[in-house]
């Protein structure tokens, strides 16, 4: 080495970046030790093992993985990297509920969010995009302009970054905190479906992660030509965010439903694959006050569904700063709760979690675009001064 290069170590040759392999299936994991050098009779052992010690165990760490060579353990280490990407920022609301800000890249950040168990589910709200294209007008998601989407290893990280967060390795022990996987986070999954459709594949490999189909819920604004082929992919629950029964109203709040209207969205439903009574379409519907919360507009919901299998999900809107909305008087959700559920429709109020911390539905935004921390920690501060007042 010349002594310039002692001097001046900036000038040595760049170590070549390590391949990240956390996210990776199992065909691209097989490609990439391929590509490395194991022998071709080697690969299925090989991936197999590096599979159910990534997505089992959690591991970070190759000289945990016990029944792969010592040897062997330190070539891949030189190669590739079992780390996580890095969470930014984790907030903790007062009702428990969780929110990360992680960086999958550069200028790539993504909110996700853990909702603690209501009853037996707790559940991982994941994003799919980063940042969205619909521009729901109810949705402090819709007004980030979107950045990209999101790869497969990425969605499927967000998970392996909570279940570190959560303690819950290995995928095998006991009973869980996180149970269930929605993507209602950042973006329209349907407008991803094929990168959602491998993150789903990697999220229920029952010798990784090991999610049920059925505790995976994907939720579309209403993109009705991959409803079917979502349903086919993916066996996964569907939700619809719907949010008005009359084309007029939801063509106002919802741009797509000019594009997908609602006589075309509800053919889509009916024909989602394996709907059933014991697998139900949920229906979310967001309560907007003097907007979408009448009788009438009740009665037009009823109407919607009639012969579908379905729930229907009534959320309380979720302000933001600069929202235009506010939400419903409670009296009035129940009303309207009772007059669905009067028609057969069981219809639960969602619990608002994490409003404190921006990490409801509707309130999902990352750090490019977020509150100032004096800001949050002034909604934070009026926050808890109601719990205490009621």
């Amino acid at each position: 080495m010349s002594a310039e290069l002692y001097k001046n170590p900036a000038l040595k040759t760049a170590q070549p970046a390590l391949i990240p392999l956390a996210g990776l299936g199992r065909v691209e994991l097989a490609q990439a030790l391929e590509d490395f050098g194991i022998a071709p009779k080697q690969i299925r052992m090989r991936s197999k093992q590096i599979f159910h010690w990534i997505y089992n165990y959690g591991v970070t760490d190759w000289d945990a993985m016990t029944n792969i060579t010592k040897d062997l353990r330190v070539k891949l280490a030189e190669t590739f990297s079992l780390k996580r990407p890095e969470i930014l920022d984790k907030q903790v609301s007062v009702d428990g509920t969780r929110k990360y800000l992680i960086r999958m890249a550069p200028g790539i950040e993504v909110e996700s969010v853990f909702i603690p168990a209501v009853s037996k589910t707790g559940a991982l709200c994941v994003s799919s995009q980063v940042g969205c294209t619909l521009t729901c007008k109810f949705c402090h998601t819709g007004t980030q302009r979107l950045v990209r989407n999101l790869t497969a290893a990425e969605i499927a990280l967000q998970v392996m970054v909570a279940r570190d967060d959560l303690d819950e390795w290995p995928s095998s022990s006991g009973e869980r905190k996180m149970t269930n996987i929605v993507f209602m986070g950042m973006g329209e999954p349907l407008y991803n479906m094929n990168e959602v459709a491998k993150a789903i594949d990697i999220i229920c490999d029952c010798e990784g992660l090991s999610f049920g189909r059925r505790r995976i819920t994907l939720s579309t604004s209403g993109v009705v030509p991959e409803i079917v082929n979502a349903g086919e992919k993916t066996s996964a629950m569907l939700a619809i965010s719907l949010h008005a029964a009359n084309d007029e109203l939801r063509s106002e709040i919802m741009p797509i439903n000019k594009k997908y209207p609602l006589k075309a969205l509800m053919e889509a439903c009916r024909a989602y694959p394996g709907l059933s009574n014991s697998r139900r379409i949920t229906f979310e519907y967001v309560m907007l006050k003097d907007i979408n919360d009448s009788p009438r507009h009740a009665k037009e919901l009823i109407n919607l569904l009639r012969g579908i299998p379905a729930k229907v999900n009534l959320i309380p809107f979720n302000p933001w700063p600069g929202s235009p909305y506010e939400c419903s008087d409670w009296e009035t959700i129940e009303s309207f709760a009772d007059q669905v559920n009067a028609a057969g429709y069981a219809s639960p109020i969602r619990t608002p979690r994490g409003r404190d911390i921006l990490a409801a539905c509707g309130q999902l935004r990352s750090e490019s675009e977020k509150l100032r921390a004096s800001e949050r920690r002034k909604l934070e501060k009026q926050h808890l001064e109601n719990v205490e007042t009621t």
